[in-house]
């Protein structure tokens, strides 16, 4: 029986209730799959910083990067300063780990509503490739005159030939496994920022010629979200830099139905790499046994096909579409028509059904 060692952080808020449904879910598969995982639980997050005042210690980073995969739950508590716990954990996670992929995909499941018009689920699955450790989120910059009349603040966006490179290659790449429609599009915005995106354009370009089997394509940022809306089916994987992939990220989980089936996954390809749900952590649902952790569990799903467990990661998918086709209402939480447990009990039926 393979056995995995994974890291598990349930976080802030509503992040350990979805992360208990999430766990049920791969004990159940994984039984059903002939595997075993090997769990450890941190306690990062808002309640340890209060607490101590510590966010992720030197020794825990080194203790994760021995993991074969981590699973979070979701960082953010309300009485923490926005902007420490995002930086102090999930963005020194990024960095520290080398997480330089942000991998989102949208997919429409049947039986889910989406606010587009006579969109259905062939119509929207799609994958998005975000650099995830560059570009303005690698926090260069500073202030001058600052609390003064004439303060100036700046904030630069660090894009390296290695960085937007090695993003790319992954793209190409995972479109070529995908082997869907086998097109990638490059979303940037080359009109107007001119230094960044040249390297952008010209590593895709340069990579690209590697790929003769890849469909190229090109389209500013603002063109995708609107063609994201208009006409999803155009798109195949996307490959773009931080900042825009951090915005039509949340438009694509809109259009696949919300942040109640939105996950995704931090990725070192050579390394450890972390997976989560996207709606965050959600305090006002925490305790009430009403958050939606389907996307949590998507997150377990994502991290078995990352682990190349091809058969647990489609036993899992399929229990997932069986409970939204059959029983969930809708993906909004308090409006499910089951409690979070009573969705984790939902998967694990349809997982153990033969």
């Amino acid at each position: 029986m393979k056995t995995y060692k994974v890291a598990v952080i349930p976080g802030d808020g509503t992040g350990p209730e979805v992360i208990a449904e999430a766990l049920k879910a791969l004990d159940a598969v994984s039984k059903k799959a002939g595997l075993k995982f090997d769990l450890v639980h941190y306690d990062l997050g808002g309640e340890r910083y209060l607490k101590s005042g510590e966010l992720v210690p030197d020794e825990t980073i080194e203790e994760l990067r021995a993991k074969d995969a981590i699973l979070l739950g979701a960082i953010g508590h309300p009485d923490v300063k926005s902007g420490v716990l995002e930086t102090g954990v999930l963005l020194k996670l990024r960095f520290a780990l080398d997480l330089y992929i942000n991998l989102r995909p949208v997919v429409l499941y049947p039986g889910v509503y989406t606010p587009l018009r006579d969109k259905g689920p062939d119509d929207i699955d799609f994958v998005v490739v975000r650099e995830n450790t560059e570009g303005l989120y690698a926090g260069s910059g500073g202030f001058l005159r600052r609390y003064t009349a004439d303060e100036v603040a700046v904030q630069e966006s660090l894009n390296t030939r290695k960085g937007v490179e090695r993003c790319i290659r992954f793209a190409f790449d995972f479109c070529r496994r995908r082997n869907r429609r086998k097109k990638l599009t490059l979303c940037g915005k080359t009109n107007v920022l001119t230094f960044a995106w040249d390297l952008w354009e010209r590593a895709f370009h340069e990579v690209g010629r590697e790929y003769p089997d890849i469909q190229k394509d090109y389209a500013h940022v603002d063109a995708i979200c609107m063609w994201m809306v208009k006409n999803p089916e155009f798109f195949d994987v996307i490959v773009t830099d931080n900042m825009f992939g951090d915005i039509i990220t949340d438009l694509g989980a809109m259009i696949q139905g919300g942040m109640g089936i939105a996950a995704g996954g931090n990725i070192n390809p050579e390394s450890v790499s972390m997976f989560e749900p996207i709606g965050g952590s959600a305090p006002k649902y925490t305790g009430l046994n009403k958050i939606n952790p389907l996307a949590a569990i998507c997150a377990v799903q994502m991290m078995l096909e990352h682990l190349r467990e091809e058969k647990a990661a489609d036993i899992l998918l399929e229990a997932v579409k069986k409970a939204i086709k059959n029983d969930i209402k809708s993906l909004d939480a308090g409006k499910m028509g089951y409690g979070t447990r009573e969705v984790g009990d939902l998967i694990v039926k349809y997982i153990n059904q033969d």
